[in-house]
């Protein structure tokens, strides 16, 4: 027994888990920053808490073979229904979103959860029927299992979320190497989707970011102010930046929701281009890592599963750094392992987890 679990550790991808740790260090630098500038905050504190626990589910997912989340796919995904539809009458609205069930004190958020179980039940549909795709059907039955999913999500409303959920099912789709004449159908079918979602699921503050997307200077003190002082923000760290603590942007309270959505652009200003190279740097380690693992795989479901977390990653990651630098909409999209928050950055560490779970039974 002791020998399984020192030779477990010892296959673990340490490279990925440094890589990890030191972009969880770099943002909680930040979060330290802009702690800085408000009196009895106290998020640093909370995101030490939640790294500790973070980091040891990592382990504990790691020490677990993943194969056993093939079998118990089906109760997670009806569980974790249930929380997102329990989410919609008794859970807390912040920022017009009724996503979070408070629980002593803090705010849990079963879309963060969604997006993982969703990997697993993808995982085991595509492991099971990866010669089958040339069958239409089976592309229909894919996509409701995400679907299911995103109904809730948006009626929280949760845009960026549920992007991301219907982003992970397309990305995992074309890895399964669909026929082409299916292309159309889906790109038609997501249109549609749009255009029902702007006429009766989005909110009008959501209908103003897309609008502010489109023309970022059309309203710079009104809905483009966020995506205008975080581009000023990025614009004025120059290469080695300004020093944490003495951006002028984030200690003055001009970036909006700085240590969650807009955390690269406290990067950006008070540790520079060298402190923007550094994230991008890391999470490149930590996508050829991964895909080190993916190749590895034992079997197919593995293969998938550490896939769907490498598209959530980067998904998480290409989004939130295109609208802090005003290039996507900002849809509330946190930045993996940086941004301050307890369920984001928890599924973000229990993904790694099951990653390694897949890297030690290679």
């Amino acid at each position: 027994m002791l020998r399984n679990i020192i030779n477990n550790f010892r296959r673990l991808d340490w490279i990925l888990i440094v890589a990890v740790f030191l972009l969880f260090c770099l943002g909680l630098a930040a979060v330290y920053s802009i702690d800085l500038g408000k009196e009895g905050s106290g998020n640093f504190g909370k995101q030490i808490l939640f790294g500790v626990i973070g980091f040891s589910l990592m382990f504990i997912l790691a020490s677990i073979n993943y194969a056993g989340w093939r079998v118990s796919s089906r109760l997670l995904y009806v569980l974790t229904l249930i929380l997102l539809v329990a989410v919609l009458f008794f859970g807390s609205t912040i920022r017009g979103t009724r996503g979070w069930f408070n629980f002593l004190g803090l705010g849990i958020q079963p879309a963060e959860l969604a997006k993982v179980v969703l990997i697993i039940m993808l995982a085991k549909f595509f492991s099971n029927r990866l010669q089958q795709f040339r069958v239409g059907k089976h592309i229909i039955y894919s996509f409701f299992l995400a679907f299911i999913f995103m109904i809730p999500v948006l009626l929280q409303p949760d845009l960026g979320s549920a992007a991301i959920l219907m982003g992970v099912w397309f990305i995992l789709l074309i890895i399964t190497g669909i026929p082409k004449r299916y292309w159309i159908s889906l790109i038609l079918l997501f249109a549609m989707i749009a255009c029902f979602a702007w006429f009766f699921f989005l909110a009008d503050y959501q209908k103003g970011r897309i609008e502010t997307f489109l023309n970022p200077t059309s309203d710079p003190l009104g809905s483009g102010y966020n995506v205008s002082q975080s581009i000023i923000g990025i614009g004025s760290g120059w290469f080695w930046g300004r020093g944490l603590g003495f951006g002028s942007q984030s200690q003055l309270k001009f970036i909006p929701e700085s240590q969650t959505d807009f955390i690269f652009a406290v990067i950006a200003e008070e540790l520079g281009l060298f402190g923007v190279i550094l994230v991008l740097g890391l999470f490149s380690v930590i996508f050829y890592r991964l895909v080190i693992i993916a190749r590895r795989a034992h079997d197919d479901f593995g293969l998938f599963l550490v896939l769907g977390i490498m598209i959530i990653i980067f998904l998480h990651m290409f989004i939130n750094i295109g609208m802090n630098m005003g290039v996507m909409p900002v849809t509330g999209i946190s930045l993996p392992f940086l941004s301050y928050g307890g369920s984001f950055l928890l599924i973000c560490l229990a993904m790694i987890g099951l990653a390694q779970s897949v890297a030690v039974r290679r």
